[in-house]
C-alpha cells in the first residue's frame, strides 16, 4: 500500500548527517537573543520543506521553528530566508495569520547557513488537498479559510507595512517568466521541448489583465499545504513558507493557488482534477475564483488557459530547481528524488493549457 502525502510529510524525523547543527552553541546563541528562550534544547527535522531545511526547536518551556538557508552551491536569489523573515515581521500586525517573526542570525558560524527563528504554530497541516479524514463541512470551512487569507494578504497595502521596496513594480508576469525561464535552464537536466516552447510562447501571449499595474505582496507558492489551520477549528493560525514572496501581480499568486483545481491527484504537486468536490464539500474553481474576486473587490478572472500554462510551467521551472539540487547533491528532503518524477507531466500540462489558449 502506497504511503500518503500526509503519513510521508507530517511531523518530524532526526536531523539528517548533512543538516546536523551545533545544539549547545545554538542554544547558548538564542538564549542571548530571543527573550525567554531557555534550554535545554533539542532540534528535529520537519520532514517536509524541500528547499529550505527547517528544524522543530524544542525546550521545556516553548516550541520554536528555526529555517536555514542549504548548504552547499545555490541557485543566485534562491533560499532567500532573511526575506522571509522580513515579509513575517512587516505582517505580523495584519490580518493576515503568519507566524511571530522572532530573530534573523546573518551569522554563518552559528548553524553553518543563515537562519531565522519563528514561533511554532501548534496545529494541523493538511497534506492532501481533498483532505481525506474530514467531513464536507470540515472541507468547506477549510477552503474558505484558505481564501480568506490570501484575500487578506492581497489587501495589504505594502507601503503602510514597510515593504514599499520588497520587489520590483510593474511587468510583475514578464519578469517572472524571464525569472524561471534563466532558473530553469541554469538547473536543467533532460531536456523537454514542451519547456523550450513554453519559454518561446509565454512573453508574448500576456493577456491585457496582466499587463496592468496592480501590486500586491505575493506570497509565491500559496498552497493547502503551506497553511497550519487550528486543532480544533478551520481557522488559519499561520502561511507558511514564504521563500518567494515578493511584490508581484495578484492574478498571478491567486491563478498559481488555483492550479490545485486543475491538476491531477497523483503527482508531484497533488490537485483535485476530476474529482467529485461538490460530494466532498469542497467549492468548485469557479466557486472559489468568485468568493475571492469578492473579497477582493475584482471583477471575474478571464484567460484562464493563459494562467494556468504560465502558472504550471513555473511550477515545473520551480521543481527543476530540486532536480539541480538532487544532481548536486544539495536536495534536502528525502521526498525530493520523487518529487522531480512530476517534471516532465507538468510540462506536458502547461503546453496542453498554452494550445488551449492559442498557442501553436
Amino acid at each position: 500500500m502506497a504511503t500518503s502525502r500526509q503519513e510521508t510529510f507530517s511531523g518530524t524525523k532526526e536531523v539528517s548527517e548533512n543538516l546536523a547543527i551545533d545544539a549547545a552553541r545554538l542554544e547558548a546563541y538564542l538564549a542571548r537573543h530571543i527573550a525567554g528562550f531557555s534550554g535545554p534544547l533539542t532540534i528535529r527535522q520537519f520532514k517536509g520543506g524541500q528547499s529550505n531545511p527547517t528544524y522543530l526547536l524544542e525546550t521545556p518551556s516553548r516550541k520554536y521553528v528555526l529555517r536555514r538557508k542549504p548548504p552547499g552551491k545555490l541557485l543566485p536569489s534562491a533560499h532567500a530566508v532573511d526575506r522571509e523573515y522580513r515579509v513575517m515581521k512587516a505582517l505580523g500586525p495584519t490580518p493576515v495569520p503568519v507566524p511571530q517573526a522572532l530573530h534573523l542570525c546573518e551569522d554563518e558560524s552559528i548553524a553553518g547557513t543563515m537562519f531565522y527563528v519563528m514561533s511554532f504554530a501548534e496545529g494541523r497541516i493538511f497534506w492532501e488537498p481533498l483532505m481525506p479524514a474530514s467531513s464536507g463541512e470540515e472541507r468547506a470551512a477549510v477552503y474558505d479559510s484558505m481564501n480568506a487569507a490570501i484575500a487578506a494578504l492581497h489587501t495589504v497595502d505594502p507601503a503602510a507595512v514597510g515593504l514599499a521596496d520588497f520587489g520590483k513594480p510593474g511587468n510583475y508576469f514578464e519578469r517572472q517568466i524571464g525569472r524561471w525561464s534563466k532558473q530553469y535552464k541554469a538547473s536543467e537536466t533532460d531536456p523537454l521541448p514542451e519547456m523550450d516552447r513554453l519559454i518561446d510562447w509565454l512573453p508574448g501571449a500576456l493577456p491585457d489583465e496582466a499587463r496592468t499595474e496592480e501590486t500586491c505582496i505575493v506570497h509565491g507558492d500559496y498552497r493547502i499545504d503551506n497553511v497550519v489551520f487550528a486543532k480544533d477549528s478551520a481557522e488559519a493560525l499561520a502561511i507558511l513558507d514564504w521563500e518567494l514572496s515578493t511584490l508581484g501581480h495578484p492574478l498571478a499568486d491567486f491563478t498559481y493557488h488555483l492550479m490545485l483545481w486543475r491538476l491531477p491527484a497523483e503527482g508531484a504537486f497533488p490537485g483535485m482534477a476530476g474529482a467529485d468536490l461538490t460530494a466532498l464539500g469542497i467549492p468548485t474553481e469557479a466557486e472559489y475564483a468568485e468568493a475571492y474576486c469578492a473579497r477582493t473587490k475584482r471583477p471575474m478572472i478571464r484567460n484562464m488557459d493563459y494562467f494556468m500554462a504560465y502558472n504550471a510551467f513555473r511550477i515545473a521551472a520551480i521543481l527543476q530547481g530540486i532536480a539541480g539540487r538532487v544532481r548536486d547533491g544539495t536536495a534536502t528532503s528525502d521526498a525530493a528524488k520523487q518529487t522531480v518524477k512530476g517534471i516532465p507531466g507538468l510540462a506536458k500540462l502547461a503546453w496542453e493549457f498554452a494550445r488551449a489558449a492559442g498557442a501553436k
